[in-house]
């Protein structure tokens, strides 16, 4: 089995090096880290609905660097600031996963860095084992 690492080389906000990749492929199964709405370096502002867009976003630019699609993704972990934010979060995460529905975990949490929520996935192709 061999395991491949995407983006470890990446920074995060200030331009830090963060000590983590942000995906991890091993025997056709493909872990990608938790994203928020971060673009170029930097959390982007706006609701619960602009920020949903962008950390999915994220979520589908690693998948699709990988050589993975949302058909692929067999779960999904959620963490909102705030849990009002919830029925909003929902609206926007149907629209990107409503055809391939995968399990989800969704929790209120504080967040390490400024932002309304924070999204991982794991995605598995048999193909690639």
């Amino acid at each position: 089995m061999t395991i491949k690492r995407y983006g470890a080389e990446k920074s995060g906000a200030g331009g830090q090096n963060l000590p983590f990749a942000r995906a991890v492929e091993a025997d056709g199964w493909l872990h990608v880290s938790g994203q928020v709405a971060m673009v170029d370096g930097e959390i982007v502002g706006g609701n619960i609905v602009e920020q949903t867009h962008v950390a999915i976003k994220n979520l589908i630019a690693i998948l699709e660097e990988a050589g993975y699609g949302m058909e692929h993704v067999v779960r999904v972990g959620v963490w909102l600031d705030d849990p009002r934010d919830f029925w909003s979060f929902n609206g926007v995460y149907k629209s990107y996963f409503g055809e391939h529905p995968p399990a989800r975990a969704c929790v209120q949490s504080s967040l390490m860095v400024d932002c309304k929520v924070e999204v991982d996935c794991i995605a598995f192709d048999p193909s690639r084992k």
